[in-house]
């Protein structure tokens, strides 16, 4: 696996390396040793899939508060998707910045996305599907989640939203968040 640390301190795109013959190829997604010696959180605890009918669909941007904050590896295992990872680190360098990278079934990149940085998605396809693994369990009362166009942040989107859950398009503006 090839580890390309993003702009964001802590976030990463890994991109795996493929071992290829007549029978298509091999390539691991995950390996605990390897995330330990860059450093990553490598305890992973809960699976999860999301499947996203339409183009245009928009998942985000979420995140959970301490005592249960959670790293998420993120792959897109059908289709292609926009997909952001937005710093919410008060002390961090990199506070309120944003990075994006195009997922696809074709390129099987993987992004490692650390505790405190929101996450969200945009499908640039129809009948695309998103894997997660977490370290840290859902507990929707730590759940939280900022505006994807919020203009505290500038996040480019690169298509009209066609479809977006009520819960995600009514989260605060950032200035009026205190949930951070």
């Amino acid at each position: 696996m090839i580890f390309k640390e993003t702009k964001l301190k802590g976030a990463f795109i890994i991109e795996p390396e493929r071992i290829e013959d007549e029978r298509g190829f091999f390539a691991r997604t995950f390996c605990r040793k390897e995330f330990e010696s860059h450093g990553l959180n490598p305890n992973l605890v809960q699976c999860s899939v999301s499947f996203n009918k339409k183009k245009g669909t928009l998942r985000g941007m979420h995140y959970q508060v301490a005592p249960h904050q959670e790293t998420k590896l993120v792959r897109c295992t059908m289709g292609a998707i926009y997909d952001v990872m937005l710093d919410l680190r008060p002390g961090s360098p990199t506070f309120k910045q944003w990075v994006s990278v195009e997922l696809t079934d074709e390129n099987l990149w993987i992004i490692y996305i650390p505790e405190g940085v929101a996450h969200g998605f945009q499908t640039l396809e129809d009948a695309s599907e998103v894997s997660y693994q977490m370290s840290e369990f859902v507990y929707p009362e730590y759940a939280r989640g900022v505006r994807w166009e919020d203009p505290a942040f500038g996040i480019k989107w690169p298509l009209d939203v066609t479809c977006i859950s009520v819960r995600d398009a009514s989260f605060q503006s950032f200035t009026n968040s205190s949930s951070l």
